[in-house]
């Protein structure tokens, strides 16, 4: 049996077990991510592994390429995760190569409001995170503290489409222009999303995506770098993969130019080894086309909570929407008001002894975490909706697998809350 036949035999007996164990059907519990893969890309790994080439190749190059299409910008570069690709990015502007790029102790502005991987790779190439406070109905970096941030170290912006809201991109490529500034884009959670019809990604001098199994597409793990600028790109395709040429677009003239090193082993720049395989690869070039219906489902959801919550808005925020936006939605979060007869704990308590699943928005205000001790950071006011929301705020699921019973029944379960205190 040639591996052609063999994979034909295989696809049939993955077809016939995913038609029984749909991934989707969570059961009785709703969860916060539910897997978004079935036997296409499980056939499409398998023939990866029977044909031995596991590493990085041919799928992972296709995917990459996908990918940048789908955002509309020159090149992508995947990685192994998306913390990854938020490190590479910033290598990339640290970089010796460039004679006006980031040196330690250069300041980044960026929410406080946001997740771990966004500020320790700033802290990684030793530049000053510095901490601004976020919109209380986006949930995105407040722009109007842009230049209260600003001084004469600040070099790069760095702000989060958190939860899939794009953040206010024109404002922050004005300011940016204006004052001289790096842009990198953290995307890991707003695949899609769009601020006046732009795909976010696309705007800064680089954009960061996870391929995490909980976010809208998964490659189990991975992540993605995109750009485009030529000479980011070929940087961060040496980076991701120990410094050396391969895989760079202009690996030809570097071996012309040092004709007495192996071109197999030429080393043209420092890195790591943050290589995705072609496991991931395979589940990636499948994922990318099944993105947009993805985002369907979850906006449907949306628009369904938005409209059977309305009527419990005394005591609980719900998300806004802006008319210029397309919002990827993460999940879908939720803040206790102050004035509200009850506490996130009792509403989170209760959701989660239903069934449904929740977690904080992120990792609320940074700045209060016990590890930031450890290093040197500034911040802009007191960050009083970051804390806010790290005391007050949680979300739940909204991903493929919730479809009309699982959001009938959030919603029934919020609103027997709310009526019951």
């Amino acid at each position: 049996m040639n591996i052609d036949e063999a994979l034909s035999e295989i696809k049939k007996i993955v077809e016939k077990y995913f038609q029984a164990n749909p991934p989707l059907d969570m059961g009785e519990k709703i969860n916060l991510i539910s897997p978004s893969y079935n036997e296409d890309e499980v056939v499409e790994a398998i023939e990866s592994l029977l044909s031995t080439y596991v590493t990085m190749g041919k799928k992972v190059y296709s995917f990459e390429k996908k990918f940048a299409d789908y955002l509309d910008v020159k090149y992508g570069t995947m990685v192994n995760s998306g913390s990854s690709s938020n490190l590479i990015a910033l290598e990339v502007l640290a970089n010796p190569l460039l004679r006006d790029g980031i040196r330690p102790r250069d300041e980044i502005i960026t929410p406080a409001l946001t997740w771990s991987t966004t500020v320790f790779p700033i802290i990684d190439i030793h530049a000053v995170p510095v901490f601004v406070d976020s919109d209380p109905n986006t949930l995105t970096i407040d722009v109007e503290q842009l230049e209260s941030a600003l001084s004469e170290k600040t070099k790069a912006i760095m702000p989060v489409h958190l939860l899939g809201y794009p953040c206010n991109m024109d404002y922050i490529m004005d300011f940016a222009e204006d004052n001289d500034l790096f842009v990198i884009e953290d995307c890991c959670e707003a695949h899609g999303a769009e601020w006046k019809k732009k795909k976010v990604g696309s705007f800064g001098d680089l954009g960061s995506y996870s391929f995490f199994f909980s976010h809208h597409i998964s490659t189990i793990e991975g992540g993605m770098v995109v750009t485009d600028n030529e000479l980011y790109n070929n940087m961060a395709k040496s980076l991701r993969a120990h410094g050396w040429v391969r895989e760079r677009p202009d690996q030809e003239k570097h071996i012309e130019e040092n004709p007495h090193v192996d071109s197999r082993f030429l080393f043209v720049n420092k890195g790591y080894n943050l290589r995705p395989t072609e496991i991931q690869g395979a589940f990636g070039i499948h994922q990318i086309g099944k993105l947009e219906g993805f985002l369907k489902i979850r906006e449907s959801n949306v628009k369904f909570w938005l409209e059977e919550l309305k009527d419990i808005t005394d005591y609980i925020q719900l998300p806004s929407i802006d008319e210029d936006i397309r919002h990827a939605w993460f999940g879908f979060p939720l803040k206790v008001k102050e004035n509200a007869p009850f506490k996130r704990k009792d509403i989170v308590d209760f959701l989660e002894s239903n069934n449904v699943e929740t977690r904080p928005v992120m990792a609320g205000n940074m700045t209060k975490h016990p590890a930031m001790n450890l290093f040197n950071w500034r911040k802009v006011g007191e960050l009083e909706v970051s804390t806010d929301v790290m005391k007050n705020a949680f979300f739940f699921g909204n991903h493929p697998g919730i479809r009309e019973k699982e959001r009938q029944k959030i919603s029934d379960l919020i609103i027997q809350f709310v009526k019951s205190r």
